[in-house]
């Protein structure tokens, strides 16, 4: 009697244990956890500890039971091995294949975007909000020269490392980080053929840059860019200052400016390329690619002039001798008063 009642207690106990066993395996392995609002981004900054993880994960995902949760994260590590990044959820999934996205860094890359940027200041805060780094950080980084000097570059010129298009990185990147990875991209894009032709032209790579800015200022119709460029390759060629207003429009850092008056060109800075002669210190704008071939395929054409058409239509009329540019240009000034257009 006392065997059966030992059976019957044996058997009893090892059935709760098999259904205990079954119980937290699914609690586990099946999927408990999933997005709030249909799609949870989780965002580990450097240097995060397990509290801070574990109450971002609370925050944006539901999880049937959290004891379970901690209980695997625990028991895999992970508390240790916490890796930063962003890691976007937007299925159900269960504990152990959660953990195992967290503590393997599988995250989520962003797209970073950049377009219509003059300075360093602008680049911070258009890239600022989509990675880690705020645009303090990377401002700072670049203001300090010794931190990119042994690449050949200075403070005016650096800008030109980042040529403007849409790039995958990790949220978790910082400044330095961001720096050496368009640096990547910016030598990339300088192939031996195009090397070759810069140096054709007598032009460094940042020159192409600095180069390329203006001209881009200069076009607001594509077509026109490599005769455009053309142009003032011709000019610094002859040693005739370049006279771009784009560069009088930065250096009194006023791009709002339709017409550039005497008084503008009286601005003592290097980017007046009508009191100096040659390229300015460094690029006015991040250059496009579109912008930087424009320079390296310019137009080989003998003008020496070009001032915009009166039509207003976005082109311009192209002159080689400097009479027949005043002609042109008398032109388009009768049309900008027409206007009531005076400054």
């Amino acid at each position: 009697m006392i065997n059966k009642k030992i059976l019957y207690l044996s058997t009893g106990l090892t059935l709760a244990a098999v259904l205990f066993v079954t119980h937290f395996y699914r609690q586990l392995f099946s999927v408990s956890i999933h997005p709030k609002n249909g799609k949870a981004v989780i965002l580990i900054p450097d240097n995060a500890d397990w509290t801070q993880v574990r109450d971002s994960i609370t925050l944006h995902l539901d999880i049937k039971n959290e004891k379970v949760f901690r209980y695997l994260a625990i028991k895999k590590g992970y508390p240790q091995r916490i890796k930063p990044g962003r890691y976007v959820i937007n299925r159900g999934l269960s504990c152990n294949q959660l953990i195992n996205i967290l503590r393997g860094g599988i995250q989520t890359p962003v797209i970073v975007t950049f377009n219509n940027v003059r300075t360093i200041f602008d680049l911070a805060g258009k890239v600022g909000g989509q990675i880690e780094a705020d645009s303090s950080l990377i401002i700072n980084f670049l203001e300090d020269t010794l931190n990119y000097r042994k690449d050949g570059f200075t403070r005016e010129n650096v800008i030109s490392v980042f040529i403007p298009d849409s790039y995958e990185f990790f949220w978790n990147t910082g400044a330095e980080g961001f720096y050496r990875r368009m640096l990547k991209e910016y030598r990339r894009f300088w192939t031996n053929d195009r090397m070759r032709k810069a140096k054709e032209l007598n032009l460094s790579m940042p020159d192409v840059s600095t180069l390329a800015s203006i001209v881009a200022e200069e076009a607001t119709k594509p077509d026109e860019k490599p005769r455009i460029a053309g142009v003032y390759l011709n000019r610094l060629r002859r040693g005739i200052p370049l006279q771009a207003d784009p560069t009088i429009k930065f250096a009194v850092n006023d791009f709002t400016i339709t017409r550039v008056l005497n008084k503008h060109l009286e601005v003592e800075s290097p980017y007046n390329t009508y009191k100096f002669q040659g390229l300015p210190p460094g690029p006015i704008d991040c250059p496009t690619t579109e912008d930087l071939e424009s320079v390296l395929n310019a137009e080989k054409n003998d003008y020496l002039f070009f001032v915009a058409r009166p039509d207003m239509s976005g082109y311009h009329n192209f002159s080689r001798t400097l009479s027949e540019h005043n002609r042109y240009a008398n032109q388009y000034q009768r049309e900008l008063n027409r206007r009531r257009i005076f400054r």
